[in-house]
């Protein structure tokens, strides 16, 4: 990371809340800071990259390491939501690669456990051995197989649903939406053997539509980008990294995450209104 931190940085915020900020009943107005969810796609040289979405892995290898330097841990959305539930979740960071491309297996991966990291890992059920089409003005890029997935599993990787063909939420129509949501799941099921629990909106775009789809279809959690008002366990907030984010942008983006993004809804314990404190889930 040489040259990439200023000279002194103030300490890191908290990642989370204390144990006891987890427990009591929720008020309305009351919400817990949001997760730091960090948004990767793919891990390439960015050669020809207008859409800013490819970290090289030399990047990536850095900022796992700048985390790691920070005693943060990146880890799975879904390890993450468990240990915040149970007021756990300090020092821990959500990782993220949408679309599911090929270089994840063979880039992300190695570098992921090489720094005693997980992530999530949201693939186009539709789309598996396929590319990217829906990017016009990108390079094409390979998508991972379903052996792909099924070796990024059995890496300790967490595999969700990014839709089955990447298409906006809110522009489809209720046929459209379920294929996208509930189909989408069930064929990532089919592939893993297990059901998946996290989805990812398409181009961060939401609404409450989309997301009582997503919640229909059995979802435990999803992550948008800024999903505003929207915001909760179905519309968890995420920050872009790219290839300029050095140590000392990424130390930015960690000071400013609480302020730019909205918290979410605090959960209450269990028996308080039917909810599982330690999923979040609502029974």
């Amino acid at each position: 990371m040489s040259g990439d931190a200023p000279a002194a940085m103030p300490a890191d915020p908290p990642a989370d809340p204390p144990a006891g900020e987890l427990r009591g009943p929720a008020r309305s107005s009351r919400r817990l800071p949001p997760p730091w969810l960090l948004m990767y796609h793919s891990v390439a040289a960015p050669e020809r990259d207008p859409y800013r979405i490819t970290v090289s892995p030399q990047r990536l290898h850095r900022q796992l390491g700048w985390l790691r330097g920070r005693g943060l841990r990146g880890v799975a959305v879904a390890e993450l939501l468990r240990a915040r539930a149970a007021g756990q979740g300090a020092g821990l960071v959500g990782l993220t690669f949408d679309d599911g491309y090929r270089d994840f297996v063979e880039e992300a991966v190695p570098l992921l456990r090489r720094h005693d990291c997980t992530a999530t890992v949201f693939v186009l059920a539709g789309r598996l051995g396929g590319d990217n089409a829906w990017d016009p003005e990108g390079p094409r890029r390979p998508l991972l197989t379903a052996d792909g997935l099924r070796a990024a599993a059995a890496a300790g990787m967490e595999i969700g649903s990014h839709g089955l063909l990447h298409r906006e939420l809110p522009s489809l129509n209720d046929t459209a939406l379920r294929e996208e949501t509930l189909r989408s799941r069930e064929l990532l099921g089919e592939v893993l053997g297990v059901p998946v629990d996290g989805f990812c909106y398409p181009y961060g775009t939401v609404d409450a539509r989309s997301v009582a789809a997503v919640q229909a279809a059995g979802y435990g959690y999803a992550c948008a980008i800024d999903p505003g008002p929207l915001t909760g366990r179905h519309a968890l907030p995420r920050v872009h990294v790219g290839e300029r984010d050095t140590a000392g942008r990424l130390w930015l983006k960690r000071l400013l995450h609480p302020v730019r993004r909205r918290g979410l809804p605090a959960v209450p314990t269990a028996g308080a209104s039917g909810t599982d404190r330690s999923t979040g889930a609502v029974r």
